[in-house]
């Protein structure tokens, strides 16, 4: 394998890359790429380069994306308020199929530029493929689910095809209802579901700050707990928190936070000494 043809002149050095590449060689890594950083054309199509890079080195990845401003924008035409708990998004009937639509049309974005490249990707979403099963959150949020069950099966013969999965966070209930899925723990629950060796949540923020607003590079859970506790880590950052910990403690070997704005941070965070967010470990 040519890694020189392969790798962006930028990126991680090629020593370590071909380390890294026999560690993962029989290993999942699901990533999950949030909203907020797809706003900037220019990240969006270097995350889809480096999507491809990682299918052409033969590492296996599942793509959960988020989509929360295309979504505002969405609702804002429509002049509909949006009203949060906990979180997440109140969803009415009307407000869900909103949801639902800008999810997949996103969804089919990320295909399709994939395939430009040449990288096999599936569509994964409430109207193709669906593979999450939900119950609901609560009945005061209305259409946001949990998911309760993934089905594997359909997961793992896109894999062993060498195709990459990009899953909207969406799910089903009976009856065919449409529910919309906290982005973060829809791909945690699917990291769970596969046994993924890695959980890599990419979001507009560096990682783990200390209370010096320096970055941390690897922590324990228990550590983390502690910084909850104490202050450290707040509001937003709390739910995120809590899927990593969910993951790490439920067979994902660790969990990253990696700050997705950055060019090839998901080049160096798998395939460097160094790597480049926060590492959670159990």
């Amino acid at each position: 394998m040519d890694l020189k043809n392969i790798l962006p002149q930028n990126g991680p050095p090629i020593n370590e890359v071909s380390k890294y590449i026999e560690k993962y060689k029989n290993d999942l890594i699901v990533i999950k790429y949030g909203g907020n950083v797809f706003i900037d054309r220019n990240i969006f199509d270097n995350f889809i380069a480096d999507i491809n890079i990682l299918n052409k080195l033969g590492i296996s990845i599942v793509v959960v994306h988020g989509g929360g401003p295309r979504i505002k924008r969405e609702l804002d035409k429509s002049n509909i308020q949006s009203k949060f708990i906990r979180g997440l998004r109140v969803t009415d009937k009307k407000i869900i199929d909103i949801v639902e639509a800008v999810l997949i049309d996103f969804n089919n974005d990320i295909v399709n530029a994939l395939k430009k490249y040449g990288t096999e990707a599936i569509s994964i979403h409430t109207k193709k493929n669906n593979v999450i099963e939900v119950v609901p959150e609560s009945e005061e949020l209305g259409y946001v689910g949990i998911p309760s069950k993934i089905d594997n099966d359909i997961l793992e013969k896109i894999l062993y095809q060498k195709q990459v999965p990009i899953i909207s966070p969406l799910g089903m209930r009976k009856g065919n209802q449409s529910y919309n899925i906290n982005g973060d723990t829809a791909a945690g629950a699917i990291a769970k579901s596969l046994k993924s060796r890695r959980l890599l949540l990419m979001t507009n923020v560096e990682g783990v700050l200390d209370k010096d607003k320096k970055l941390i590079e690897e922590i324990s859970s228990s550590e983390i707990l502690k910084m909850i506790q104490d202050n450290t880590i707040t509001e937003g950052m709390i739910p995120k928190i809590n899927t990593c910990l969910d993951a790490v403690n439920n067979g994902v070997t660790a969990v990253g936070i990696i700050d997705g704005r950055k060019k090839h941070s998901l080049l160096f965070e798998i395939f460097s000494d160094k790597g480049s967010g926060t590492l959670i470990r159990k």
